[in-house]
């Protein structure tokens, strides 16, 4: 980790290409530049998960971290480029002073040119992301309901500021979930009736599956309160018979159908690092996630 104290944007980028050259590996092959801005509580593990991420996306990863204070405007990096860190490269910033209300003018300079621009907010993300002054240099912008203290309140702020290219991270939580029951769905093609789901309290992503499932299936969908961890089941009510996923540990699921035989499924309870690879393999809006916001019901 190389780190520059009272720096700038430019001489950040420089070392950056620096380093590569001392290590022999010029800046090819980046995929996309990711911009997280975080404060210090969350920067740590979301540096840590994209860095993870970029075992299978190469990227840049700058995180910028605003320090308002009455102090002197003044930048701090810490940098490293591959080794154990992975293919990518890691810029981390602290905006200090006045310069902490600039975050894009430090960003700029360092953004790599002819690559697609993610930005994420691992908490407290603007009220319309494609707005932000990060967020209008990224084709996607990824939030995370989950971190908020109210997830009612943080889903209706979502559901209010969406733009084709956001998306959130309890919606890629339920990738899994939605996989399962449609490839249920498709032995027979069942008509249902009604359905239901378990999750632990003020679980945002039971919210989305809530909604998904009731605008797709053009059904009643009832929400219980479960002990978690996250959304513990799914039932899907039919006229030959329920349709049940169950995952009570978090970690494998049970498959159960009419006139089938129980089947044990891997449902694992995803990483940051996962959650990201997953968003990262398509830059293209979500338009299902779109459509779940829309139906999402939170009177």
């Amino acid at each position: 980790m190389i780190r520059l104290d009272d720096t700038s944007g430019g001489a950040v980028a420089a070392a950056i290409a620096a380093e590569r050259h001392r290590n022999g590996s010029p800046a090819t092959g980046m995929v996309l530049t990711l911009l997280i801005l975080s404060d210090e509580e969350y920067q740590a593990d979301a540096t840590s998960g994209a860095v993870s991420a970029a075992r299978q996306h190469p990227m840049r990863i700058i995180t910028l971290i605003p320090r308002p204070s009455r102090q002197t405007a003044r930048l701090d990096a810490e940098i490293a480029v591959g080794g154990d860190d992975g293919p990518g490269e890691v810029a981390v910033l602290r905006l200090r002073g006045e310069l902490a209300e600039h975050a894009t003018s430090v960003a700029i300079p360092l953004l790599l040119s002819d690559t697609p621009v993610v930005a994420y907010w691992p908490e407290d993300g603007p009220d319309v992301p494609s707005d932000d002054p990060i967020g209008r240099h990224a084709q996607r912008r990824i939030t995370d309901a989950a971190t908020a203290d109210d997830i009612y309140r943080e889903l209706a702020r979502r559901k209010a500021g969406y733009r084709p290219g956001d998306t959130d991270l309890s919606w890629t939580r339920l990738t899994p979930w939605r996989s399962s029951l449609a490839s249920a769905m498709d032995h027979g093609n069942p008509h249902v009736l009604e359905a239901s789901i378990h999750a632990e309290e003020s679980n945002p992503s039971a919210l989305l599956l809530q909604s998904w499932l009731s605008s797709t299936l053009q059904v009643p969908v009832h929400l219980h309160v479960s002990s978690g961890p996250g959304i513990t089941e799914a039932r899907l009510v039919t006229g030959e018979g329920d349709i049940v996923v169950q995952r009570p540990d978090g970690e494998t699921a049970t498959l159960s159908r009419p006139n089938v035989a129980d089947a044990r499924i891997a449902l694992p309870r995803r990483g940051l690092a996962g959650l990201l690879s997953e968003e990262l393999r398509r830059l293209d809006p979500d338009d299902v996630y779109g459509s779940a916001l829309t139906h999402l019901d939170l009177s």
